[in-house]
Parts: C-alpha cells; structure tokens; sequence
C-alpha cells in the first residue's frame, strides 16, 4: 500500500479527550511532528477525525 506522512500542524489543547487520543493512536505526540504509516483504510479514517489538527501528504 502507498505510505503518508502525517503531520501534526495544530494543538491538541481544548480538543475533545477522542480527538486526543486518536492523534496518540496515530503516535503524534506534539507540534510539527511527522509520522509515515500505511494508507490503510482505518489510519485514514483517524486521519479524518482529526483532520483539522494535521496536514496528510505522500511519503
């Protein structure tokens, strides 16, 4: 499957405790950090969860 970097370009602060906890499942743990994970139909459904808070491009 084809790879995405996933980066986390907003805060968590006052996010609800899902959304938290969803940008920990993707393993971003703070500001401007970058994961590379599988485009696989459910890390892009916890992508759309929270895409507010991040910014998704190829690897």
């Amino acid at each position: 499957m084809a790879q995405i970097a996933i980066k986390q370009i907003k805060s968590r602060i006052n996010c609800p405790a899902v959304q938290k906890r969803t940008l920990d499942a993707l393993g971003l743990k703070k500001m401007n950090h970058t994961v590379v994970k599988e485009a696989t139909p459910e890390i892009l459904g916890m992508v759309n969860k929270v895409h507010h808070l991040v910014e998704v491009t190829n690897a």
